[in-house]
């Protein structure tokens, strides 16, 4: 079974644009949780100044929620990984490719 030289560039132009958009994902997920953890961060060092002796109660929530924060880009990077070793699009642009022959 040989391919076409257009059924190869349309799997190649494929795989690069499933590369781009992994790279973006993994990317934005990042900086979104930088910067989640940047403000989570910083308003818990306010909340426990301004009231010191809640500072436990305060640490135990601000852990769930950096828990939570970080389980969000986990599965963006789940997905992501989807993306790049079993690609879905790849498998039916051959099957529509091995359907034109």
């Amino acid at each position: 079974m040989e391919m076409s030289v257009q059924g190869l560039a349309l799997v190649a132009h494929l795989q690069s644009t499933t590369t781009l958009a992994v790279a973006i994902l993994i990317g934005i997920g990042a900086i979104g949780t930088a910067i989640g953890f940047a403000l989570l961060g910083g308003k818990f060092l306010e909340a426990s100044a301004r009231q010191p002796e809640m500072m436990p109660q305060l640490q135990v929530k601000m852990f769930v929620i950096a828990g939570l924060l970080d389980a969000v880009t986990m599965i963006g990077v789940g997905v992501a990984l989807f993306f790049t070793f079993a690609n879905p699009f790849i498998t039916q642009l051959l099957e529509l490719l091995k359907s034109v022959k």
